[in-house]
């Protein structure tokens, strides 16, 4: 299963765990695949390095740099697809079904509503973290 995940999914599961970090856990496991982007990467290096993120990192004794290399280890990298803007209300989050598109996930999943509200774009399905990680353990 190819899976893109938001930045803040990431962060979470990076950073707490959960449902978000079981997907991360399944990418070091090769049980399922993740893809991104030079600008989904990008994004969450800068995010990783705010201030509000230092003692969640410190908890985990890892520097902002030592977790985003570990992250990326896991990504395939995809070039983005063109698309028409779809998202009016947060344009950043056309790039994360660029993304999707260009590396021709299976879901994208995110916590945000602009991209959950959709359910699917161009066959792509969006969910939680939690309802990816029902379909993994389906074996879906």
């Amino acid at each position: 299963m190819r899976l893109v995940l938001d930045t803040n999914t990431a962060l979470s599961g990076l950073l707490w765990g959960g449902p978000p970090g079981r997907l991360i856990a399944a990418a070091e496991a090769a049980k399922v695949e993740l893809i991104g982007s030079v600008a989904l990467l990008t994004e969450l290096r800068n995010v990783l390095t705010r201030k509000k993120f230092a003692q969640p990192l410190a908890r985990r004794g890892v520097s902002h740099a030592e977790i985003f290399e570990y992250y990326l280890a896991l990504v395939s990298i995809a070039v983005p697809a063109l698309i028409m803007p779809t998202i009016p209300h947060d344009p950043a989050d056309d790039m994360i079904l660029a993304t999707a598109l260009g590396g021709q996930v299976d879901m994208i999943v995110s916590g945000d509503a602009h991209l959950l509200n959709l359910k699917s774009f161009q066959g792509i399905t969006i969910v939680t973290a939690t309802t990816a990680v029902g379909h993994l353990d389906r074996g879906v």
